[in-house]
């Protein structure tokens, strides 16, 4: 990951990692100031930036980034607009789930920090694109280890830029507060190491997760990175073929999720979830996720891809869709 140890700890997954982070940013939050994030941000994690920010009398404000769009420039463009000298903390993703878009965390980044803490909630990233969280140059970046990567779920990690360590703190506070359960790791890791009885197993599985997923390409973690990448662009394509529709974001901004939008339904309803998606599993045996997004009645499907997955599953999962769609 490109990290330091004294930096890394593990969290349950990154929503924890980003609940740790904004409730340790509350003492430096304050009336009139704003937490930035996108439209695409992830709910829960967007939730957390909403209650840090009715704690302390900061806002949230939300920046919308085209969907589609044409280029990586277009989302800088979008979210540098937005920073205001209002804005203390910048909460983005590295991968939107919703939508499947690699994010120009980097440049953006560059642009806005220090006086902007950036929090990058990276958990579709490890495993899925080249990753490297130091050289993101955000303040913090909390991932997930159970996707791409293949760990058992529950496993996630949060890494802290030196120069922000020593004002973070676990969401559950214990023993490490105090130095009550001191270790060896660094003041960071006596935060987040022992919170109090756990079950650890999850973290215990990342070594071999890595280790058995680099050992199913000739080429290891590179050459898996790259052969999934080339199949879920593969099967975007058979998607956009089937639907007749041009692609949503350019090949720059995909990674291993590819979201396309399909036509609304004739009743929206007010679920998250698209009947289309019980549709594909009960009657094709398929399991692909539709949503709606951004509100009703626009919805999307998204696919996903790893070594596991073949070129003939989204051809049958196009057939599928242009099936349910006419009927």
């Amino acid at each position: 990951m490109g990290g330091d140890e004294a930096g890394l700890v593990f969290v349950n997954n990154a929503t924890t990692g980003v609940n740790a982070v904004l409730r340790s940013l509350e003492p430096a939050l304050a009336s009139g100031d704003e937490i930035l994030v996108t439209d695409h941000e992830y709910n829960a994690c967007r939730n957390a930036a909403e209650v840090s920010a009715s704690r302390t009398g900061a806002s949230v404000a939300t920046v919308r980034v085209p969907f589609p769009l044409e280029s990586p420039q277009q989302a800088v463009d979008a979210v540098l607009a937005a920073v205001s000298e209002r804005t203390r903390v910048l909460l983005i993703d590295a991968v939107t789930s919703a939508t499947g878009l690699v994010m120009p965390v980097a440049e953006i980044a560059a642009a806005v920090e220090p006086d902007v803490r950036v929090l990058v909630d990276a958990a579709h990233a490890p495993g899925m694109i080249d990753f490297d969280v130091a050289a993101l140059g955000a303040s913090y970046v909390t991932a997930n280890c159970h996707k791409w990567m293949c760990s058992a779920k529950g496993a996630g990690f949060l890494w802290v830029r030196d120069d922000r360590r020593d004002d973070v703190y676990h969401s559950v506070i214990s023993h490490g507060y105090n130095g009550g359960w001191p270790g060896d790791g660094g003041r960071l890791h006596d935060q987040f190491d022992w919170t109090g009885t756990q079950d650890p197993s999850a973290w215990l599985t990342v070594p071999a997760a890595l280790a058995a997923v680099e050992a199913m390409h000739p080429e290891g973690w590179p050459g898996a990175r790259r052969a999934i990448r080339a199949l879920c662009l593969t099967g975007r394509g058979i998607l956009l073929d089937a639907l007749g529709i041009d692609p949503p974001a350019p090949d720059a901004m995909i990674g291993a999720i590819a979201s396309v939008p399909v036509p609304p339904p004739d009743d929206p309803g007010t679920g998250i979830f698209d009947p289309l998606m019980a549709a594909l599993a009960d009657r094709h045996r398929i399991q692909v996720s539709v949503f709606t997004w951004p509100a009703p009645p626009d919805r999307l499907l998204r696919v996903s891809a790893h070594l596991y997955n073949d070129e003939s599953q989204y051809r049958r999962l196009a057939e599928a869709l242009v099936s349910e769609l006419r009927s």
